[in-house]
C-alpha cells in the first residue's frame, strides 16, 4: 500500500494574525472555535475576502491551526486562497487583517477588494 503524502497547508497564518485571532475568540460574547476565511463576490475589483467567527467547525473546511488557534478555510475558496499567507497590521491610520496572496491578480485602490485567479494545477500538486 502506497503512503500518502502530506498535503501542504492552503494558507499560513503569521503569530500576529494567529494573536489577533486568539483575542477575537475569547473576546467573544459567544463561544467560537476559531474563525473561517472565504472568499465572495462583490466590490470594485470583484471579490473581496470574508472573516467569520464560527461557533463549531464549518463541513468541508480546511483548518489551519496557528499558535493553537483554528482559522477554517471555506472549501469553496480554496483554489482562490491556495498559498495565500493571513497578517495582521496596524499602521497610523488602519488595523486588520492583511492577505498575501498569489492568485492576485490586482486589487482595488481602497484595498477592499480584489481580483483573483484560481490556483493553477501545478500549484496543487496535480
Amino acid at each position: 500500500m502506497a503512503s500518502l503524502r502530506p498535503r501542504p497547508a492552503i494558507m499560513t497564518v503569521t503569530d500576529r494574525a494567529a494573536s489577533r485571532v486568539r483575542e477575537l475568540v475569547e473576546n467573544s460574547d459567544r463561544p467560537l472555535v476559531g474563525l473561517s476565511v472565504g472568499v465572495k463576490k462583490g466590490g470594485c475589483a470583484g471579490m473581496e475576502y470574508t472573516l467569520e467567527g464560527v461557533e463549531k467547525a464549518p463541513a468541508g473546511a480546511d483548518v489551519v491551526n496557528a499558535q493553537g488557534v483554528n482559522v477554517y478555510v471555506d472549501p469553496r475558496a480554496i483554489l482562490f486562497l491556495l498559498g495565500t499567507e493571513m497578517d495582521f497590521e496596524t499602521t497610523k491610520i488602519r488595523s486588520g487583517f492583511v492577505f498575501r496572496n498569489p492568485n492576485e491578480v490586482s486589487s482595488c485602490g481602497c484595498g477592499e477588494s480584489v481580483n483573483l485567479k484560481p490556483a493553477e494545477p501545478e500549484a496543487l500538486g496535480v
